[in-house]
């Protein structure tokens, strides 16, 4: 029996392990792609050829407001650093029960605040004099 020959240079049916130059051509490109991405993403991810922005060196400035301790409330007090809502409660809780701080210091009579936690909290904080 005669054997169909392909036409000279005409080599899209010829197969390596079941597949055809077209196939071997679509994945190449599908391959070339997948790591043309792949390098995009790592260069993303690590920050390469990036550079600090000016905010990062701007000089810390101090404080620019204050919270009466004798009258701001819980949530306002939440806010300072060191102080969650549990120890917030507690300062208007003393407050109300035992009277206005008559400055900073006083506000270790309530529990769970140390000579630590009052430092820290100075520079956020003021009792302004009585009337």
């Amino acid at each position: 029996m005669d054997q169909p020959v392909d036409p000279p240079g005409d080599d899209s049916t010829e197969t390596v392990l079941g597949i055809t130059r077209g196939d071997r051509l679509v994945v190449a490109i599908l391959a070339l792609a997948s790591l043309t991405l792949m390098a995009a993403h790592w260069v993303q991810l690590s920050g390469w050829g990036t550079r600090p922005i000016e905010i990062d060196r701007i000089p810390r400035t101090p404080v620019g407001f204050r919270l009466d301790l004798n009258t701001a409330n819980w949530v306002e007090l939440s806010q300072l650093d060191g102080i969650g809502p549990t120890l917030a409660r507690r300062i208007v809780s003393d407050r109300e029960q035992n009277g206005g701080f008559a400055r900073v210091e006083d506000l270790r009579r309530v529990h769970g605040i140390g000579p630590r936690t009052v430092d820290r909290l100075k520079p956020w904080l003021t009792v302004p004099p009585r009337p």
